[in-house]
């Protein structure tokens, strides 16, 4: 480059660099925000001068280290990095670029791009040895980090990115080995792009607000963060949050998060998190939030969230597997939660907010927080928008014995059978009805006895009043009408009077009737009498 081309504030510019002093153009003159027509040559800067220092074309001074530290200044032209070998820092501070700086396939140190402004930034596949350094900034046209390796921090905490309808943020396979800030005012117009990026430390979205309405506001699917999530503190999203099959080292905040979208909001479906997701306190979730197929190594807490999707499904957590989720959001949910085939460990919730449309049917957990009482919980299981299903009654049987409740567990073994007859045919309820009125079903097997003592009490009158006939007369046996009707409803044993006396006619039938109906009552008493001692 020839030095005599320079400008004042270039010359300035090319001095510094072999000390790495920095340079500020900002004491007189216009803001970078202003048109690039308002700045004043002692402002201007080529872009070819900072390239060629940045590779090499001035030595540095002997104990000193090189670098562009520059300041207030408006760089024209291209500033055209691509696949060249930087070995110096680049430290830019509200400056202004005339076109979209281009780095791709470049290998550099750290670089500072702070509170400046740039028609976009194309760093596709570059290699930052240290930080990328990007607080404040706005980037008109979209930041391009496709396939880029950062060993450092990447830090947006503050950036504009406004590109409506097109790609803010493209990350695709962006490789962080620290922390990613996307906080503090951080805004996207557009899609903020991350499938299948890694990070090895945290991902922070901290007061961020991005808008991209009817499409993915952050596209996240795969992404592998080794540590926590943070999309919490103000979070606002206008579009779809997709973190499918993503990948969290430590925990997930959605807290006082608000997340609005036609169809689905937040697709976390197959997403794998080591300890908690919080969508609480005050999350909003106006769309479909769906967790199916996750797997949580702790909770997935709901406690104060707001949930809404109008007659579709407003919340689902199919196929989940968690130790705990805990569902007692600020007010019920407005639309249908689907917990089909979530396998859960502690499953709390709360009778107040309880959604008017659930799907329940091969939900399994172990513990339920609060248990309440049978009836409530069929409240709960009949709310089943699928209808009647047998496994959502089995597993809260099983839980309630597991606890000890037998008796609230019969209770859900009969409203099961009531509700499966609601589903057959004229035959099989009228069937169905019988079993109810006499035995309950089996699950009421006291019921029998006092059918047994209401038959004993009959048969003993009418045949007191209508004595059978002696088989043999000879003997002159003594008639008892007590003793014989209990002979008749024993289904085992004998007290010598039913091998004695023979009815005949209609008191036939009433005996024949009488011994079927104490061969199935007896039965019954002794299959409840069984359990109970069993329970003991």
């Amino acid at each position: 480059m020839d030095l005599s081309d320079l400008t004042p504030a270039e010359r300035r510019v090319w001095e510094a660099f072999a000390t790495g002093e920095p340079v500020d153009l900002s004491s007189s003159g216009l803001e970078p925000t202003e048109q690039a027509g308002q700045w004043g040559p002692h402002r201007r800067v080529r872009a070819e001068v900072i390239v060629a220092l940045l590779t090499g074309a001035r030595e540095a001074e002997p104990g000193r280290v090189p670098a562009v530290r520059l300041s207030g200044a408006y760089i024209t032209d291209l500033l055209d990095l691509g696949h060249a070998q930087v070995n110096v820092p680049l430290s830019l501070t509200a400056c202004a670029f005339a076109e979209p700086p281009r780095l791709y396939w470049a290998q550099t140190q750290s670089i500072h791009l702070i509170q400046c402004r740039l028609p976009g930034l194309i760093a596709s596949g570059t290699r930052v040895d240290g930080h990328l350094w990007l607080e404040g900034s706005v980037f008109q046209g979209g930041l391009w980090l496709d396939g880029a390796h950062i060993s450092g921090i990447l830090n947006l905490s503050g950036v504009q990115l406004p590109v409506p309808g097109g790609d803010a943020l493209l990350g695709d396979r962006l490789q962080v080995e620290a922390n990613v800030y996307c906080d503090r005012g951080f805004r996207a117009e557009g899609e903020v792009r991350l499938p299948g990026a890694r990070i090895g430390g945290q991902l922070i979205f901290r007061d961020a607000t991005l808008r991209n309405p009817g499409r993915p506001a952050l596209y996240a699917s795969r992404l592998d963060v080794a540590a926590n999530v943070f999309c919490d503190e103000g979070f606002v999203a206008e579009g779809e949050v997709r973190l499918r099959g993503a990948r969290i080292g430590g925990y997930l905040s959605l807290v006082g998060a608000r997340i609005t979208n036609a169809g689905r909001a937040l697709n976390a479906d197959d997403l794998n998190v080591d300890t908690d997701v919080y969508c609480s306190d005050d999350f909003t979730c106006i769309g479909e939030a769906s967790f199916a197929g996750a797997k949580i190594g702790g909770q997935l807490s709901f406690k104060g969230a707001r949930l809404a999707n109008p007659d579709k499904v407003a919340l689902s957590v199919q196929r989940l597997s968690a130790e705990e989720l805990l569902l007692r959001p600020a007010v019920p949910v407005d639309g249908v939660v689907d917990l089909s085939y979530a396998r859960i460990g502690v499953l709390r919730d709360d009778s107040m907010t309880w959604a008017n449309s659930l799907q329940l049917d091969g939900l399994a957990y172990e513990t339920l927080d609060p248990p309440l009482n049978a009836k409530a919980r069929l409240n709960w299981i009949r709310r089943d928008r699928d209808g009647y299903q047998p496994q959502p009654y089995e597993r809260l049987a099983a839980t309630y014995k597991t606890l000890g409740l037998d008796a609230e567990g019969r209770s859900v073994q009969l409203a099961k059978q009531r509700d499966r007859r609601k589903t057959q045919s004229v035959l099989h309820r009228m069937f169905g009805y019988l079993q109810d009125i006499l035995v309950g079903y089996g699950y009421r097997p006291f019921r029998a006895l006092a059918w047994l003592g209401a038959l004993l009490a009959a048969g003993t009158v009418m045949f007191s009043l209508k004595r059978p006939e002696e088989l043999d007369p000879d003997q002159n046996p003594h008639f008892n009408a007590f003793f014989y009707t209990l002979d008749l409803l024993l289904p085992l044993g004998s007290l010598g009077q039913e091998a004695l006396f023979s009815p005949e006619g209609p008191s036939q039938w009433v005996a024949n009737v009488l011994v079927a109906a104490g061969l199935v009552l007896g039965l019954t008493v002794a299959a409840g009498a069984t359990r109970a001692l069993s329970r003991e």
